[in-house]
């Protein structure tokens, strides 16, 4: 959070591996699948899709699957979405275990004549002129297979895709900057996993609950907190990565063509001084407390209007105030007493401490939505009222990072901890009750208020 000066910013800094992965070339409706609604889906046979160095592990069958898949689909979305026919991949595909290397399997090297090693908890897309294995992509498979059996079979399929959007980017032009080009290719995933969650992929298959894990995959697939948008490699902040994927998923391949130019949104920006990398950026627990106080009243007023009331925000310590619609809710808004409550120590000191500081304010923004909608004449109860609010925290956000915050402001990483909190915490009903909303659902919500404004939260902007 930053303020006039000896400001503070909130942000969490965390060690992460770079990249999806760190490349040295290169409507809100959820579907997918509870149970197969086709046949089941088959594998790849080895001859089928050649994979060099590829294994009989299920990491490799997995990425052989998607990259026939990917084919399919780019040969049939290629040419309507951009207008000429889709050319294969020229350069092959390459599975590497960097620890167990046989030089005989790579006689030319792997992505454009690159030692099998250099994919070191990587993969990558090459093309370069006159270079062995141009036009290719090449993996580490124990990467890979480690990140699968933390966040989801799915991850290998994921990097594949994210890949091919970049073969894709080399037939039709890549935006000019690392952090576009990179996040475009996200977004090109994003279309072709709609594409499979849909059924309509023969060999790759992904089922709803698999989304959420699939979004916190990718903060381990972020720029590290703090890097600067024009940083020659930048991928892009986790929500800056997160929210380009489902753009594509929802709004399909002409989003991704056409939506990541030069005025596209990225939140990642680097830190301002060395208090704040020493720090993290987040501000003591005392001081969020004022700049949530600050923050809230500050934007809301511009859209209710001076006569906007601003509820009181108070901590309880695990019971709510009688004026509670439960006695068992984190979040609590009263209408009677013009109130805002949250539980300091179910939900506040955990989302502080294991988060970062913003977690807590896009916490406490979910029950003040309920009080701006009442006060706008707007229902506060049924699942309508719930999905509106957690778009309006996306456009509370996005107010902040745009100053009427007054003198505070968004810093590195706040718009990560948002997503992060609503993956950890929003499928508890003590926090975002009254609806069945999915992790991937919730964050999709506060993207579009983020992106698109009040008009998509159900609200007049």
């Amino acid at each position: 959070m930053s303020a006039a000066r000896g400001r503070r910013r909130w942000a969490l800094l965390a060690a992460v591996v770079s990249g999806l992965v760190a490349l040295t070339g290169c409507s809100v409706v959820v579907v997918g699948r509870g149970s197969p609604a086709r046949p089941p889906v088959t594998d790849v046979g080895a001859g089928d899709t050649d994979v060099v160095g590829a294994t009989g592990e299920e990491v490799d069958v997995l990425a052989r699957n998607a990259l026939t898949d990917l084919e399919v689909y780019w040969g049939e979305q290629f040419p309507e979405v951009f207008g000429t026919p889709f050319e294969p991949l020229q350069g092959g595909y390459f599975s590497v275990d960097p620890e167990n290397v046989d030089p005989s399997e790579y006689p030319n090297g792997i992505g454009c004549g690159s030692d099998p090693r250099d994919v070191e908890n990587n993969a990558f897309y090459c093309v370069a002129p006159d270079a062995p294995n141009s036009d290719s992509i090449s993996y580490d498979r124990a990467f890979l297979a480690e990140l699968g059996s933390e966040f989801g079979r799915f991850i290998p399929a994921l990097v594949m895709a994210h890949e091919f959007g970049h073969a894709v980017q080399a037939r039709v032009g890549a935006p000019s900057t690392s952090i576009a080009a990179e996040t475009e290719a996200d977004c090109l995933a994003g279309t072709w996993t709609r594409w499979v969650a849909d059924g309509e992929a023969q060999h790759s298959v992904l089922r709803t609950p698999e989304l959420d894990d699939l979004l916190r995959g990718y903060l381990l697939l972020r720029d590290p907190v703090g890097t600067g948008q024009g940083e020659q490699q930048a991928h892009g902040s986790y929500f800056d990565r997160v929210a380009a994927f489902q753009e594509g998923f929802d709004s399909g391949a002409e989003a991704c063509r056409d939506n990541f130019g030069r005025g596209r949104v990225f939140t990642q920006q680097p830190f301002l001084s060395d208090e704040d990398v020493a720090t993290g950026g987040n501000a003591s627990y005392s001081l969020l407390r004022t700049i949530i106080d600050a923050t809230l009243p500050a934007v809301w007023e511009q859209v209710v209007g001076r006569d906007f009331d601003p509820p009181a925000i108070e901590a309880f310590d695990e019971d709510p105030p009688r004026c509670a619609p439960d006695a068992e809710l984190d979040l609590v808004y009263c209408a009677d007493e013009n109130l805002v409550g949250f539980d300091e120590t179910d939900l506040a000191a955990p989302a502080y401490e294991e988060l970062g500081d913003f977690a807590l304010a896009t916490a406490v923004s979910l029950p003040y939505g309920l009080a701006v909608r009442d006060q706008l004449g707007l229902s506060t109860e049924g699942e309508d009222a719930v999905r509106s609010t957690v778009c309006m925290s996306g456009f509370y956000t996005a107010q902040v990072r745009a100053g009427a915050g007054g003198e505070y402001s968004i810093s590195p990483g706040d718009v990560d901890e948002s997503v992060q909190f609503l993956l950890a915490f929003g499928g508890e009903p003590e926090v975002v009750p009254g609806a069945d909303l999915t992790g991937f659902q919730l964050v999709d919500l506060f993207r579009s208020g983020f992106f698109e404004g009040l008009d998509a939260c159900g609200l007049e902007g």
